[in-house]
C-alpha cells in the first residue's frame, strides 16, 4: 500500500453524493443518522478518499453528539486544522492532511483525562477498517493497536474474534 495520500480525480470521482458533499464542499451530515456514530467494533478510520488513516476505535467514545468522536487522530501529522467562521462562529476545522479532505471540527469539550479535545468528524468521510483485516488492506502496522498487552500478535488476534 502507499503512503501517498493525496486525492486524484478518479478517487473524487468514486464517493457518493454525500461523501463528496462533506469531503469537497465541507458540508456536515445529520446527527445520529450516520453511519459511524454508534459504531463500536475495533479498528480503524481512513480517509474515504484517500485511505490515509485518521482515528482508532481505541480513541473513539460517546460525545452524545450524534457524530463519531475521537479524542486524538491515529497520528498528530494525519490531519490539519484551519480556522472555520462560517455559520457566524469561530470553529476549527479538521482536515486529512494528505487529500484535504473535510472531515469535521475539533472541541475544547472533551474528555479532560483524555486531553479535553473531542474530534467531531463526518461519517461521510471515513472507510471503516476492521482490526482483523488490518494486515489484508495493507494497514498491518496498526494491528499493534488492538493487541493485548504481552500478547503475540496471532494470540491477539485470537482474543479479538473472541469479542
Amino acid at each position: 500500500m502507499t503512503n501517498d495520500y493525496r486525492s486524484t480525480p478518479e478517487q473524487v470521482d468514486r464517493l457518493t453524493p454525500l461523501q463528496r458533499k462533506v469531503t469537497q464542499d465541507d458540508a456536515t451530515e445529520p446527527a445520529f443518522r450516520n453511519e459511524y456514530w454508534n459504531h463500536h467494533e475495533p479498528g480503524i478510520y481512513v480517509d474515504v478518499v484517500s485511505g490515509q488513516p485518521l482515528f482508532a476505535s481505541t480513541d473513539k467514545y460517546d460525545s452524545r453528539s450524534g457524530w463519531p468522536s475521537f479524542t486524538r487522530p491515529i497520528d498528530d501529522a494525519a490531519v490539519t486544522e484551519k480556522v472555520d467562521r462560517s455559520l457566524f462562529m469561530k470553529r476549527v476545522e479538521v482536515r486529512s492532511a494528505g487529500a484535504d479532505s473535510h472531515l469535521g471540527h475539533v472541541f475544547d469539550d472533551g474528555p479532560v483525562a483524555d486531553g479535553g479535545l473531542r474530534y467531531c468528524i463526518n461519517s461521510a468521510a471515513l472507510r471503516f477498517i476492521p482490526a482483523g483485516e488490518l494486515a489484508e488492506q495493507g494497514y498491518a502496522e496498526y494491528a499493534k493497536l488492538f493487541e493485548a498487552p504481552g500478547a503475540s500478535a496471532p494470540e491477539a488476534s485470537e482474543s479479538l474474534k473472541e469479542d
